[in-house]
């Protein structure tokens, strides 16, 4: 059995002080299931976290991502997820839904609150809270700067 644990790249997509994110499917099964999180998936072997964020983002939402950033690493003891940040430069209706349940642009507030409705699910639904934690740090070091 392999426990070594798997390596993610996720993107951080904002516009307007709002937070693009995915609504996961509701399956048994998955990590997060039915919660918000941050688009993004496994690193394929002997792909980099850079080259995979930029597929994943493309299947997942339709979306080449414009020149990104780095914001960091989180890791626990099941998965590593390489955290990347960049703008959302196309209106949401431009963006095409392939992967989740739906997804959202999230203000500060859903996600100081950890939750947001969603009209595809037909009620509020909790953010996953690794991908809180995330963003929370993100917004804590924007406004630093």
């Amino acid at each position: 059995m392999n426990n070594q644990p798997i390596h993610v790249a996720i993107a951080i997509l904002y516009q307007k002080n709002k937070f693009l994110m995915q609504l996961r499917d509701n399956i048994p099964g998955i990590l997060y299931p039915g919660y918000w999180g941050l688009f993004g998936g496994h690193i394929e072997p002997g792909e980099t976290p850079e080259v995979a964020v930029k597929r994943e983002i493309l299947e997942e939402i339709g979306y080449t991502l414009p020149p990104f950033g780095e914001f960091g690493c989180y890791t626990d003891e099941r998965v590593v997820r390489h955290v990347f940040h960049a703008p959302l430069s196309v209106e949401l209706n431009q963006l095409v839904l392939n992967e989740g349940w739906d997804m959202g642009l999230l203000t500060v507030e859903n996600i100081y609150q950890g939750s947001c409705y969603s009209q595809n699910a037909g009620e509020v639904r909790p953010l996953g809270n690794v991908h809180q934690k995330i963003m929370l740090n993100f917004i804590q070091t924007k406004q630093q700067t």
